[in-house]
């Protein structure tokens, strides 16, 4: 019984070392910000956030943070920023 524990170990170990096995379909999340906490959802590829930056421009530093930490586990659609703003526009740096 106990070689059938250390089997699925091992086998949790390989698993744990590929996390593009994974895929989100849906997940909920307390983000601590820098000023206060939000709630940081993904839902069928769609990211939504709490804070007043994401209610204007679609995304946040939440969302982007989110994005980068679990980018292996995301499909391309979540993957991908929503930005609400017109994509012809030019943004200077």
């Amino acid at each position: 019984m106990q070689s059938d524990l250390i089997g699925k170990i091992e086998k949790a170990r390989r698993y744990a070392a590929e996390p593009d096995r994974v895929k989100f379909v849906e997940l909920r999340a307390n983000f601590n910000g820098g000023n206060s906490n939000h709630e940081v959802v993904l839902r069928e590829g769609h990211w939504t956030c709490d804070c007043a930056f994401f209610q204007t421009w679609g995304t946040c530093a939440h969302v982007m943070a989110m994005q980068r930490m679990l980018n292996p586990m995301l499909d391309e659609e979540a993957r991908q920023a929503e930005l609400a703003i017109d994509a012809s526009a030019e943004v200077s740096v």
